[in-house]
Order: C-alpha cells, then structure tokens, then sequence
C-alpha cells in the first residue's frame, strides 16, 4: 500500500518530473495542494486492470510499467513511465480505469494526486488539459513503436531498446532487474532473455550478473538496436514534445 508522505509545498522549479516542470505556474498551482510525495517500492501497484483509477502519480525517480495481459495468463510491457511522464493516462483521456496494470518495477519515489483533485482542475483550465493530453499522445506515441519493435525486431534489439529506455529514466548506468522480470518486460522465454544478455555482453556492450545490468557501451547499443532506439524513445516530454 503507498502511504503519502507529509512534506512542505515544494517550488515548481525543484520538481523532476517532466510533465509537472512543463506546466504553467498557474496550472501547476492548481495541482500543488493535492499532490502528496509518496515513495515507490518495487512491485507496488499503480493501476489494476478495469479497476477504478483513484489517483495519479508523478514519479521523479524510479520506473513504472504497463503490462498487458492475455487469456492464460501471458505478459508483455507495453510502456514505461519514468520522470518523463504520468500515470492514469485512461482519465486524461476521459476514463475511469483501464485494461493494463501498472507496476513499479524500479524503485523510486514520486508525487501522489487524486484523480478527483485532477479532473477538477482539468474542467477549471483548458491550458492543463492540452499539456496532459500532449503528454497522453507521446505516451501513446510510445505504446505504438512498442507494438511496432516487438513485431518486426530480434530479442536482442528488443533487449537493447528496453535497457537504453530505462537508462534514460533513471540515474546512473546500472539497472536492478532479474531475468525472469525482464522475460516478462520482453514477452518473451526467460531462457531466450538469458542468451540475448550474454551477447550483449559478449560484444562489450553491457555488464551483467545476478539481478544487476550495467551499461557499459551505450552508442554501441544504439547501434545494435538498428532503428528500434529512435527519435520517439529519446524523446522526454517537456523537453521536445511538440
């Protein structure tokens, strides 16, 4: 269960959360009073699937996922949110819950606000529902090369992509992850995630062992992605999101 924690209104410009720094002074006054900083543990739950979405979250360190699931119980990522985007994009978007769950899948910590607390200030000013929806395209955006890498790119590629989207949303270069995670990440069989690491760091291009990735090689791995790792995962809204 993620309990917010009482803190002092903390000034706009400290923030580390993209969305949350591209808002106007004014939209973000809006939200300030309801936002709560809460800490974000591996495997706490942000969204469960058709379940009400009750609030948002904001995260400023850490990695969120977005796991779709089918009949029989297989996974697969579909998105990631760091400090560059949001949760509850389904109520940007005039929804109450969604299909997908939303997991922490790398520690951090992040800003708690109530789906109420953001819906009235969305009806209040039309300048904060065109940020959020600006942020909902490029998460989409986002969702729709998953789709399109996942379908057409090699297991190592699709590995390549996922680590340096991550690299981005965190602070320095090693990743806390077990196989088995990121087979579901990946969609795919632990074993194939298992050979597609050892490759990669086989070519110098990563360091592995037990539960730790560190990249060692990132043009390196850019390259190996052939195209998968592009303009769109580079991107941080708030930064070049037009």
């Amino acid at each position: 269960m993620l309990l917010p924690v009482r803190e002092s209104a903390v000034p706009q410009s400290l923030l580390r959360n993209h969305v949350l720094q591209a808002l106007s002074p004014e939209d973000f006054a809006l939200l300030q009073p309801s936002m709560h900083h809460v800490e974000l543990g591996i495997k706490d739950r942000l969204e469960v699937p058709y379940q009400l979405i009750e609030h948002v979250y904001f995260p400023e360190a850490g990695i969120a996922s977005v796991v779709a699931a089918m009949t029989g119980g297989r996974q697969s990522e579909v998105g990631i949110i760091g400090h560059d985007g949001m949760t509850g994009v389904a109520v940007v978007l005039g929804r109450d819950s969604s299909p997908n769950e939303t997991y922490i899948q790398v520690a951090g910590k992040g800003w708690l606000l109530p789906v109420e607390s953001l819906r009235d200030a969305i009806e209040e000013s039309q300048s904060l529902r065109g940020s959020l929806l600006r942020y909902a395209h490029a998460f989409l955006v986002q969702l729709s090369r998953t789709a399109l890498v996942n379908g057409h790119s090699k297991i190592e590629e699709r590995l390549a992509r996922w680590l340096l989207m991550v690299d981005d949303r965190m602070e320095g270069n090693r990743i806390y992850l077990t196989h088995e995670f990121l087979a579901t990440m990946l969609g795919a069989r632990r074993p194939g995630v298992t050979i597609a690491l050892q490759m990669l760091e086989y070519r110098g291009l990563i360091h592995a062992k037990r539960g730790e990735i560190t990249i060692v090689d990132r043009p390196g791995m850019i390259k190996l992605t052939h195209g998968a790792y592009g303009d769109e995962e580079q991107r941080h809204f708030g930064s070049d999101s037009s």
